[in-house]
C-alpha cells in the first residue's frame, strides 16, 4: 500500500533514494538542490541507509566521485543544479561516455551572469547534448517516480547510460505537495539487485577505463553511444509500464491532455504542464478545441511519436524555458521543427519565457494558445519580458 506524504520535491526525491539505498551518492551542496542531499545525509546519520556517502569539494569532484564509484562497480546516484552542473561538464561527458548506468537529479536553475539562484531550463537543456537520457517531472510526485525508474533504465543491459531527472527549482524543489510514498520493499523488488558488467575491480576479468581512443576507434564508440540511446527508446516505455503496474499512476514519453481533436497544441515540459492544463480547461469552456503534449522524455527524443500526436492540429504554440543563443527558436522549438520537416506543414510558433523564474500565468497560456490559433504569431516570441 502506498503511503500518502506531503512532501516538498526535494524531500521526495531524497525519500526515492533513501528507498533505493544506492551503493555510492557523492553530495555538494548549491541552491536550490542543497536541501534534497541534506536530507539524504539526515537518512544517512540515522543509519537508515547503508550507503557511502561522499562529500567532495566541488561538483566537478562529486561526478568524479560518481565516476569513479561506478566504473568500480557501485549503484551511484547524485543531484546539482545549474552552475554546479556546468562545473561537472567534463566529467558528463564522460560518464555517458564510459556507460556508467549513473542517476542524478538536476534542479532545474538559471545559469550566470548575473547571478539567479530561480527557475528555467539552461543548465539541463545544455546537457542536452551529453549522452545522458534526460526525463522532466511536471509535480513532486513525478520527481519521486521518475528518480526511481531512472536507475532501471540506467542500467538496463541494451542501454548502459546515465540518466538525469529534472524538476524545477523552488516552484517543485521547496514547494510541499502530496506525494504517493512505495513501501520500501517494493521498490527494492522494482529495482532489483544491480550486478555491474565490467567492474573495475573484478581482478579475475582486468578492463581498462578511459583509454587514449584516437582516429582507430573513437568514432566507433560513438556509434554504439548512439546505439545504445536507440535501444532506449525501446526500454524506456517498457519500464513505464511496468512500474504504472506498480504504482497505478500511467507514465509514457509524452503525456497527451485533450488533444486528440484539438486545432491548437500546446508542447512544453515541466511544472509548467500543470499550469497549462488550467489554460486549455478554460479555452475548452469557451469552446476553443486547444489541447496539450507534455514531454516527459526529452532524450531520447521522441520524434516520430509526437509526429503522429501533432499531426491532426491547425497550429502549434511551443514553450521553451531557455533560450538557444544565435538558433531559430529555443532546444524544444528546434526538435518540433526538425520532428515535423517534410511530413507536414503545420505552423510551429515558439514562445521563449520563465528566464531566471519569471512567472507564467493561465492568461499568458491561454494567449499563446490565441495567437497561434489566429496565426498572428511570429516564428519566435517572448512571454514577460518588458
Amino acid at each position: 500500500m502506498a503511503k500518502v506524504r506531503a512532501l516538498t520535491g526535494n524531500h521526495a526525491v531524497s525519500e526515492a533514494m533513501r528507498q533505493i539505498d544506492p551503493d555510492v551518492v557523492a553530495c555538494y551542496p548549491i541552491t536550490p538542490q542543497t536541501e534534497l542531499m541534506q536530507k539524504f545525509a539526515d537518512f544517512y546519520a540515522d543509519g537508515l541507509v547503508r550507503t557511502e556517502l561522499i562529500c567532495v569539494e566541488s561538483e566537478h569532484s562529486a561526478m568524479s566521485a560518481s565516476v569513479g564509484a561506478s566504473a568500480a562497480g557501485a549503484r551511484v546516484m547524485t543531484a546539482t543544479a545549474a552552475n554546479g552542473l556546468a562545473l561537472m561538464w567534463e566529467i558528463v561527458y564522460i560518464a555517458a561516455s564510459t556507460r556508467l548506468p549513473i542517476t542524478m537529479t538536476v534542479v532545474n536553475r538559471a545559469l550566470s551572469a548575473p547571478i539567479n539562484i530561480h527557475c528555467d531550463h539552461s543548465d539541463s537543456m545544455g546537457c542536452r547534448d551529453t549522452g545522458w537520457i534526460q526525463l522532466y517531472a511536471e509535480n513532486s510526485q513525478e520527481a519521486y517516480d521518475h528518480a526511481i525508474m531512472a536507475v532501471r533504465i540506467a542500467e538496463h543491459p541494451d542501454v548502459l547510460l546515465p540518466v538525469m531527472s529534472m524538476l524545477d527549482g523552488f516552484i517543485l524543489s521547496h514547494t510541499m505537495e502530496r506525494v504517493e510514498i512505495l513501501e520500501d520493499e517494493q521498490v527494492k523488488a522494482f529495482i532489483g539487485d544491480y550486478t555491474p558488467l565490467y567492474p573495475l575491480l573484478d581482478v579475475d576479468n582486468p578492463v581498462t577505463y578511459g583509454p587514449l581512443d584516437l582516429q582507430d576507434y573513437y568514432f566507433e564508440h560513438k556509434r554504439q553511444q548512439i546505439g545504445a540511446m536507440e535501444n532506449a527508446r525501446v526500454v524506456i516505455p517498457e519500464i513505464f509500464a511496468e512500474y504504472g503496474n506498480l504504482s497505478g499512476r500511467e507514465f509514457d514519453i509524452f503525456e497527451r491532455y485533450k488533444s486528440d481533436d484539438a486545432e491548437v497544441i500546446l508542447v512544453c515540459l515541466g511544472s509548467t504542464a500543470g499550469t497549462a492544463k488550467v489554460a486549455i480547461d478554460e479555452l475548452r469552456a469557451g469552446g476553443i478545441k486547444a489541447g496539450l503534449v507534455k514531454l516527459r522524455v526529452f532524450r531520447p527524443f521522441p520524434h516520430g511519436e509526437l509526429v503522429e500526436a501533432l499531426s491532426g492540429a491547425r497550429a502549434i504554440a511551443v514553450l521553451d524555458r531557455s533560450a538557444s543563443f544565435g538558433a531559430e527558436g529555443g532546444p524544444i522549438h528546434a526538435e518540433i521543427r526538425s520532428a515535423l520537416y517534410g511530413r507536414t506543414d503545420i505552423p510551429v510558433y515558439d514562445y521563449i519565457y520563465g528566464l531566471g523564474g519569471r512567472n507564467i500565468f493561465v492568461d499568458d497560456i491561454k494567449n499563446v494558445i490565441n495567437l497561434a490559433l489566429e496565426g498572428k504569431a511570429g516564428e519566435m516570441n517572448y512571454i514577460g519580458v518588458r
